[in-house]
């Protein structure tokens, strides 16, 4: 089996096969990052006709790379950055850091030290991921909006507007305003501007909100039946978590949220602590689910919060306990919505033969 690595730049992309066997380097190539080297790029790799690329930091700068060649049937592994790193520094190579370095260095993680990790064609999972990211910086763009929209009009009326404010009662607020100076004058213009993108950036959410919708009823998810798990949970969820299948169980996914207690341990003694690691962001909708199942008297995860408290612990810890149970549940949940699509897959493949 023969590895090829690659070291991704913006504009230019550096390769370089090794023997998975001798660990042995048998050439490098470097190419433009354009579809046109892509194609040079596979008629040298076609030496070696057993082969699979090693591409580090796939989900970057390597992206269009390596969906590349996802498409035309080639085997991709994406390699993280930490760990050509730490091949690099054990290496013969001392400190030194050159692109066929961290081309070989991509290459032999993936073949000899197993931190590769498959890379396989974008889903529907994908979509979500991108349409959540624009949620996010969406929502971040209101709030500054709107807190600016505040102290506008906290400068321009006496005691400003009300907490909950929306569009209209901004306009509202302002339509029977007499700006006397220029500072007002400005201050009433930027109002008016300010309660334009507003409602611009209302329109976008709920543009957003509906295409989120749209993507999960054609995924099939099942997440959306459970307590607390709403439309941009669910897409929360399953875009940072992708496949879930790429984790071997339950604890795998549970490190990956952050919600597995990291053991401490030396000699005799052995606790555990909070972990700080995994996905922030999902880590974060566990927090939300839980709290929300908490206030449900009548939800699966209020029986469980309540049994950990019976058995003497405080809320916090219950709380902290309830977010790992999630994690499990919530991958047991998309295990089963992916085996439902491969079988429907299937079906459909022998109905079609």
């Amino acid at each position: 089996m023969i590895v090829i690595g690659i070291d991704p730049h913006k504009s230019t992309h550096t390769a370089t096969a090794l023997d998975s066997a001798t660990n042995t380097d048998l050439g490098s190539i470097r190419i433009d990052a354009s579809v046109i080297e892509y194609k040079r790029l596979i008629v040298w790799a076609k030496a070696w006709p057993d082969r699979r690329w090693a591409i580090e930091n796939a989900d970057g700068l390597g992206h269009h790379l390596a969906l590349w060649l996802l498409a035309i049937g080639e085997v991709v592994h994406d390699i993280p950055t930490t760990a050509t790193a730490r091949v690099r520094e054990l290496s013969r190579g001392g400190r030194r850091k050159n692109d066929r370095i961290d081309a070989a260095a991509a290459a032999s993680v993936a073949a000899l030290h197993g931190d590769a990790r498959q890379v396989y064609p974008e889903t529907v999972n994908d979509a979500l991921a991108l349409l959540d990211e624009r949620r996010v910086n969406l929502s971040s763009s209101r709030t500054r909006t709107v807190n600016q929209l505040h102290a506008l009009l906290r400068e321009l009326m006496a005691g400003g507007a009300p907490t909950s404010l929306t569009p209209k009662k901004a306009a509202a607020a302002i339509r029977g305003f007499r700006a006397r100076t220029a500072p007002d004058k400005i201050r009433l213009e930027l109002a008016k501007e300010l309660i334009t993108d507003f409602a611009r950036f209302d329109e976008q959410l709920a543009a957003n909100s509906r295409k989120i919708t749209a993507l999960l009823d054609e995924h099939g998810t099942h997440l959306r039946n459970i307590d607390g798990v709403g439309p941009v949970l669910a897409a929360r969820i399953l875009g940072r978590s992708g496949r879930a299948s790429r984790f071997p169980t339950a604890a795998a996914y549970a490190s990956y949220t952050g919600t597995a207690p990291v053991q401490i341990a030396s000699a005799d003694s052995s606790h555990h602590r909070l972990s700080r690691f995994g996905d922030r962001q999902l880590n974060s909708a566990l927090y939300t689910i839980a709290m929300i199942q908490i206030r449900m008297p009548s939800s699966t995860g209020r029986a469980f919060y309540d049994k950990k408290i019976a058995e003497g612990k405080t809320p916090r810890t219950a709380a902290r306990a309830l977010k790992r149970h999630l994690a499990t549940h919530l991958w047991r949940a998309m295990l089963a919505d992916e085996k439902r699509g491969i079988r429907a897959i299937s079906r459909e493949s022998l109905t079609a033969a």
